[in-house]
Formats: C-alpha cells, structure tokens, sequence
C-alpha cells in the first residue's frame, strides 16, 4: 500500500511551525515551537482527507482519554486540543525525540533498561484500566522517550471503553504481531488480557531486536504468515545469554495462548518484573498506580453507556489539624452562645471588665480591713 503524502501544517494561533515529525493512518505530526510559554511541541493534526464523523469522534475520544490519563508520569503529557483555523481537529503534546520503536531497530535494549521501561509501562496501563480505558496498540513505536531519557506511552487514538456497553460491533484494531491471538483470531477487540500479551510482545521486541515469531527472511514475515504464527502462539526463547532464564519464563507466560494462563492484570506483570529487578540486584522502579477510588474516564467511546466520572474527594481530611480547629471553634462558639454571650462582642468584653472591677474593690477592701484591725500591724 502506496504512503498517502503528509498534509500541509496548519497554521496555529501561538505556534510556530518548525519541521515534520511523522505520518500516521489518518493524522499527521508536525513539531512546532510554542510562544508562550517557550517550549517545543509535537502537534498531531487530522489529514485533510481524513475529516469525517468517524475520524473525529476517534480524535476526540483520544484528546478526552489523554487529558485525564496524562497526569501519570509514564503516559504522554497533552497541553492543548482544538481546532485548527481550516477546520482541522489537533492535539498540542509533550514532545518526544525518539522511541524505544527506534532503538530496538539499532540494537536489541539491555536487560535493566527494558525491565525498567516494563514496570512504568504496566503502571501506566493499571492505571487506564482502572480509568475505564484499553490502549488497545501497545507496541515498541508508541513509547516514546522523553528529553530526560523517560519512556512514555503514546497514543491512544484507538482506545476504547472498557465497560459492558462497549460496541461488539467495533472495529478490531490490531499490530501484528503485538495483538495477541484472540484480538488477531478477532475473537474479541480487545480485553486486560489481550493489553497484557501485547506489553509481553513488546518487552521480547526490545530484548530479542526483532519481533515475536519473526523469521530470517522477509519473504516469511507477510502479514498473513505472521498473523498464522501468532495464532500458533508458540514461544521462541530470545537467546540471549545475559537475558535470564526467570525473565524467559515471564514472557513466555505473558504471551500464553490461552489468556487464563497469563498475569490477570498489569499491576500482577509490574510486581513481577520488579521482583526480576530485585532478584537480579537492580534498582527496582516504583510500579506508580492510581488508587482504587480513581473513577473511570468519561465515557467517549461507546453509544449509551453511562459517562461515569471519578469522585470528588474533600481535600480536608477527618484527622487534619485544619478540622481539628474547626471542630474546636465550633465547641468554644457552642459553649459561649450558652452563656448568652458573643465570643469577641462588646458585650462580653463589658462583662469581663466588670467582673474583673468587681474583684479588685473586694481585694481592697479586705487588705484596708486588715491594716486597721492591727494584723499587719
């Protein structure tokens, strides 16, 4: 299939256009520096033969899914969605130089270093779940690496709700030979389990510098015979003599065929590949998760599903010192308004000050008696 050509950069308010960055199925991405405040941006802006119902809905629900999800440190940071003076939707995001799709090409990744970028990405992906959200195309050219050398996940352009409403009808989106074998068999479109092969997938990808049932000539590696493969699901060890035998048999049950025999979700694969870290004498990378009260992203997936959002939580907690004098002002107002005084009113200052009149006449007099009866005298 023949590269459609990249669209034209639009012309954005604030922005100055810089140089091309990459062409997808229906967006193009383009690098622009930011006025204010100072920064360079990737911009990923809808084709202009790609401006139809679908496709925008399809944009849409990635801006909503990255503006909620993007607050974890490991998935891309989205600044700004609009729309473009010709019409066009856009996406304005943290800019990202490479991807781990780049450098496995040049050379298979070191073991602590995919191990690392393992356990951010399970966090990432716990966490979109927990969101209500599948990725749906996780695969080695979508983390990308940020200027301090971070992995991030990218591009949810084909997520979708992870909930009962969910259209079966769907379309199955699929990276062959990422997308496990019930997501390729289109069995189904997508599940936790599905996300936890493809995760599987692309740490072998990293580690083997070549992709899961792979062969050594190109004539062996069409999509079809790939697709047939993967359907196999019959696992080749990486070979690789620093690749440890623990680590083989993590992703050899990572990409199961049978996805009951997989980890059940990716906080289980992160705490295991952490254990990898530990066992193996490594820094272990805190496997960063949104708690369990973290609600669900506003549905903008599926037709009449619930828009379900996460709580709205008080940021006063019952054991603060803030509400600890909170409830005391209460008693001391409680106990004054007794009393039928005002705390700070004139008329308990007025009150106060005669009591107090009162008690030193009453001292005086007794010393003045005192004295005359002679006691002191």
């Amino acid at each position: 299939m023949a590269r459609r050509p990249q669209s034209t950069p639009p012309v954005l308010p604030g922005y100055a256009y810089l140089r091309p960055l990459g062409a997808g199925g229906f967006a193009d991405v383009f690098l622009y520096e930011q006025d204010m405040p100072r920064r360079v941006v990737a911009v990923k802006v809808l084709s202009t033969d790609a401006i139809n119902l679908e496709a925008r809905s399809q944009f849409v629900a990635e801006a909503n899914a990255m503006a909620r999800l993007s607050t974890h440190p490991s998935i891309l940071t989205i600044y700004e969605a609009s729309i473009s003076a010709d019409g066009r939707p856009y996406l304005a995001t943290e800019f990202c130089p490479e991807s781990f799709g780049d450098r496995y090409k040049q050379a298979p990744l070191a073991v602590g270093v995919v191990l690392d970028a393992g356990v951010r990405m399970a966090g990432a992906l716990e966490t979109a779940h927990r969101g209500g959200v599948l990725h749906r195309d996780i695969k080695p050219s979508n983390i990308l690496v940020t200027t301090l050398g971070q992995p991030v996940l990218s591009d949810f352009g084909i997520a979708t709700a992870l909930n009962p409403y969910a259209d079966e009808t769907r379309l199955v989106a699929m990276s062959v030979p990422w997308s496990s074998p019930e997501v390729v068999a289109e069995s189904t479109t997508g599940s936790v389990a599905a996300e936890v092969w493809s995760l599987g997938a692309t740490l072998y990808t990293l580690l083997a510098g070549r992709t899961p049932f792979a062969e050594s000539t190109r004539e062996k590696n069409t999509r079809e015979l790939m697709k047939a493969r993967v359907l196999r699901a019959r696992y080749t060890a990486i070979g690789r003599p620093d690749v440890p035998p623990r680590v083989e048999r993590l992703l050899e049950r990572t990409m199961s065929r049978e996805p009951s025999l997989r980890p059940a979700s990716m906080l289980e694969l992160g705490e295991e590949l952490r254990a990898i870290q530990s066992e193996l004498g490594m820094p272990v990378t805190p496997l960063e998760v949104a708690g369990q009260q973290w609600g669900p992203v506003v549905s903008a997936f599926s037709e009449g599903g619930p828009e379900a959002q996460g709580p709205v939580l008080s940021t006063v907690q019952p054991e603060s010192r803030r509400a600890v004098r909170a409830e005391r002002a209460l008693r001391e107002r409680a106990r004054v308004g007794a009393e039928g005084l005002e705390p700070g009113s004139a008329r308990g200052r007025r009150g106060l000050l005669l009591g107090g009149g009162i008690a030193l006449v009453v001292v005086v007099i007794g010393v003045v008696g005192l004295l005359l009866s002679g006691v002191f005298g």
